[in-house]
């Protein structure tokens, strides 16, 4: 999360008052067999909506009480796909993209549970192979996260939300499924030029400078690139890509859902390519986050309100963080970053066409596909350290989070008395020498002596793998996962791995393929916050200083090493030939979707304004005005609460184009198109009622033509009733 220090008001307010999978029998996949010769695997695509409520609850991310949706600016989507070993079909995988703030223990659970349950076909489906990976949106539904911190500022767990990404995803797996056939995947890389810096330089400097002399860069700037495409005809499935940068384009007072920087980004390359000759049909692109815990796509940098640069060691003005505000590529437009989002996206749409378009992509020969996962209980884990030429063991810790995780990020900033880069040495912190943060602390949980030794140079704010009351906190389990499709080897990491941390992480994993897995140039990708959400992994140099990423890392200073270590202990499952004992599953982590609090209000009912009925238009665009292209064209309707209907898979907006010819109106735009938002407006609390603004921004190269505005709502009768109704505008006039 970029920032949670709302989450600690209502903290303080509270206080103060994995088996390694045994193949089942050979499973036809959709009656499609294949006598597989180099490079053939099988393949599969697929996408479904998980747009969860989109008014009346909180935005995930932020964790911003006031940031409440209002509305839907872009519907959200899981992108699943599937790799097969066209020789052994079992040995597959599917990797799922879900516009969200992250993966999650009780969406994963829900996920696997609900594929294992269709039976058949899909038992080749199970925990051991599914990864769940969120692209780290700030400005999705929130109220669907397993632990209890998270659910803080959303007033707790709703299942509406949670049931949306769950079953939309299970639907991205099973039209994935549905498309398997033989095909051969290619991998390529490029540079995405500006679209994202470090949030966190002062930390990044911390690290070795000879280990940063390797680099051009203190953030990645190269996308890794999956082709998949089909044998049959030779046409493009789909693309999978990894590139890091922070989902937090829009602001936090941005109240529309949207999948952020990355949805944008993926809409765009599906448009672009939509009717091609060389795509095949649902051709489905995934943007998949990389290690993004430092990176923000603010890319003009941090300042302060008054055009100076904020403080480089903490991120402050005048020594609090309010004020700090990294600016975006349009951060002048008072538009809640919306056309920054825009732009960030289309700069990795554009390297990713790129990278497809071009003759230097290199087809995986090999197609061993292999996964491994089990569960990792990080309390006091003890282990050599991989990253280190000391034979004495370190050791992690239960979860706890740090004074420096209020202070926020340049992204969303602290408040209060908080900053970033506070250690437990620092006597000049407000915040550390404010003795209500530790009445606040203790009243919740008082760290043992062991505990903060072990987090050292942490001071423990939240101590939140052992605070359990009324149920867990944080998670002290984790998931430890990895995938492997020929010479391409996926690291699933459960945190955001900061830039250096997922450089440690992937060379590691590098330099051992040739030993373990007889790989010699492995092509090594990570991709997360997947799984669970284990906040963020920073490496022991940056968790040193105790900025945000720092004292967010919630192990100790040997989280890092430890995942390493674990990764590089099951690698060897990845192996075609590995005669080797089941790997243990570990503990299971708690579920809390059936026992977590919720103090939502539900819709109680919706009633239409005096002589007015739903679907009524309030006002609409002149029908004696010829718009032009940038040209904001609005209308507002008589509405109802849009949680009666989700419309998933549907849309609460149309744009509709009149053709002349016939006198038929077709529409040619919807929920899915980023120019086209909603806004929900509640007009009367007592009496029920409510507004619906729909607002389209005229794109260039709209056809010119008479076009109306469509809304689609759903109302609540007292009686718990759900009846649809419509809503449309007179045309109205768009020049060329």
């Amino acid at each position: 999360m970029a920032s949670t220090f709302f989450a600690l008001c209502v903290v303080l307010q509270l206080a103060l008052n994995f088996v390694y999978p045994v193949s089942p029998a050979a499973v036809p996949v959709n009656g499609t067999t294949a006598a597989a010769s180099d490079g053939t695997f099988l393949l599969g695509v697929g996408k479904a909506d998980i747009t969860g409520p989109v008014v009346e609850i909180n935005l995930m991310g932020y964790a911003d009480t006031s940031q409440t949706g209002s509305g839907l600016r872009q519907r959200i989507y899981t992108r699943a796909f599937i790799v097969a070993d066209a020789n052994t079909p079992n040995n597959r995988f599917v990797y799922l993209v879900l516009d969200t703030q992250s993966g999650d223990t009780a969406i994963r659970d829900g996920i696997v549970k609900g594929v294992t349950s269709l039976g058949g076909e899909y038992s080749a489906y199970t925990k051991d192979n599914i990864a769940v990976t969120g692209t780290h949106s700030h400005s999705g539904p929130g109220a669907w996260l397993n632990y209890l911190l998270p659910q803080i500022t959303s007033l707790g767990f709703e299942h509406e939300s949670y049931d949306a990404i769950v079953q939309g995803s299970i639907l991205a797996i099973q039209r994935a499924h549905q498309s398997v056939t033989p095909g051969y995947l290619s991998v390529g890389t490029g540079q995405v030029d500006n679209a994202n810096v470090n949030r966190s330089p002062y930390a990044y400097l911390a690290n070795p400078e000879s280990e940063r002399a390797q680099y051009d860069a203190d953030v990645d700037k190269t996308m890794t690139l999956l082709r998949f495409t089909r044998a049959s005809d030779g046409k493009a499935m789909g693309v999978l890509n990894w590139f890091p940068v922070h989902g937090t384009s829009l602001y936090q007072n941005n109240t529309l859902v949207t999948g952020d920087n990355k949805g944008v980004a993926a809409k765009l390359f599906e448009d672009a390519v939509s009717g091609s000759d060389g795509v095949a049909p649902n051709f489905v692109a995934g943007f998949s986050q990389a290690n993004v815990g430092d990176t923000t796509p603010n890319v003009l940098g941090a300042f302060c309100e008054d055009g100076s640069p904020c403080r480089f060691n903490d991120s402050t003005c005048g020594g609090v963080t309010q004020g700090c505000h990294g600016r975006g590529p349009f951060f002048q437009l008072p538009d809640q970053g919306t056309e920054s989002c825009r732009e960030i996206g289309s700069r990795q749409f554009l390297a990713a066409q790129t990278i497809f378009n071009s003759d230097s992509m290199t087809q995986l020969t090999s197609t061993t596909t292999s996964s491994f996962h089990t569960f990792q209980d990080m309390t006091n884990f003890t282990f050599v350290s991989p990253l280190s030429n000391s034979s004495t063991p370190v050791t992690t810790c239960s979860a706890a989070l740090g004074y420096g995780f209020a202070g926020g990020t340049t992204d969303g900033p602290g408040a209060f008395d908080f900053t970033q880069g506070v250690n437990d040495s620092d006597g000049s912190s407000p915040a550390l020498r404010n003795p209500l943060w530790v009445i606040a602390r203790d009243a919740l949980h008082i760290p043992s002596a062991e505990q903060r030794q072990c987090q050292s140079p942490k001071p423990i704010l939240l101590d939140i793998g052992k605070t359990t009351v009324p149920y867990q906190w944080g998670p002290n389990i984790v998931d430890i996962q990895m995938l492997r499709a020929g010479d391409f080897l996926i690291i699933v990491s459960p945190g955001e791995a900061t830039t250096m941390t997922g450089r440690r992480w992937r060379d590691a994993v590098a330099k051992a393929a040739p030993q373990i897995l007889d790989i010699e140039s492995p092509t090594v990708v990570l991709g997360g916050p997947a799984n669970s959400y284990t906040h963020y992994i920073a490496t022991k140099e940056e968790y040193s200083v105790q900025r945000y990423e720092g004292a967010s890392t919630l192990y100790g200073p040997h989280t890092l090493e430890a995942y390493i270590n674990l990764t590089l202990t099951y690698m060897p499952y990845l192996s075609s030939n590995a005669d080797l004992a089941a790997l243990p599953a570990g503990p299971n982590p708690p579920i809390n979707t059936n026992s977590s609090l919720d103090f939502i209000t539900p819709v109680i009912v919706d009633n239409p304004s005096f002589l007015k009925r739903f679907g009524d238009v309030v006002s609409s665009p002149s029908t004696s005005q010829t718009f032009g292209p940038g040209a904001n064209v609005s209308a507002t309707f008589v509405g109802a609460n849009p949680r009666n209907n989700l419309r998933l898979e549907g849309t609460f907006t149309g744009i509709d184009k009149l053709d002349s010819s016939s006198n038929t109106w077709t529409q040619v735009l919807d929920d899915s198109d980023y120019e086209v938002a909603m806004r929900w407006t509640r007009t009367s609390t007592i009496l029920g009622t409510s507004q619906v603004t729909i607002w389209w921004v005229i794109g260039q190269g709209t056809p010119a033509g008479v076009y109306r505005i469509h809304y689609y709502g759903d109302s609540k009768s007292l009686t718990g009733t759900i009846a649809p109704f419509e809503g449309t505008t007179s045309g109205f006039t768009v020049g060329g």
